[in-house]
């Protein structure tokens, strides 16, 4: 029984340390990041489904339904010009960016 307890007050204390995956979205934590060339007054913003969390010149959001480009032109005409976009860790390249770019408010 004591073993028992043991065991489950390590479990505890091991699950208690660990961070929660999600709890603050920064660039390393949301799939989509967007830095648009001139910061949004708005920290919450919502493209067709997907939620972006945008603070310090940068917008994350959580993986959504639409291919990345489609995303890219989403958060563009809501947020203005683009002068970065990573889908899940890539970069855009100049020529993806700049089709994103035509979509831009």
């Amino acid at each position: 029984m004591n073993r028992f307890i043991a065991v489950a007050a390590a479990a505890a204390a091991t699950l208690a340390l660990t961070p929660a995956a999600g709890f603050a979205q920064s660039p390393a934590r949301g799939y989509y990041s967007a830095v648009p060339a001139t910061a949004t007054a708005k920290t919450k913003i919502v493209s067709r489904s997907t939620v972006w969390k945008c603070g310090e010149g940068i917008c994350v959001a959580a993986k959504a339904d639409a291919r990345d480009s489609i995303v890219c032109e989403l958060v563009a005409k809501e947020v203005g010009t683009l002068t970065a976009f990573r889908a899940n860790g890539a970069e855009f390249d100049a020529a993806a960016l700049a089709k994103c770019n035509t979509k831009a408010r």
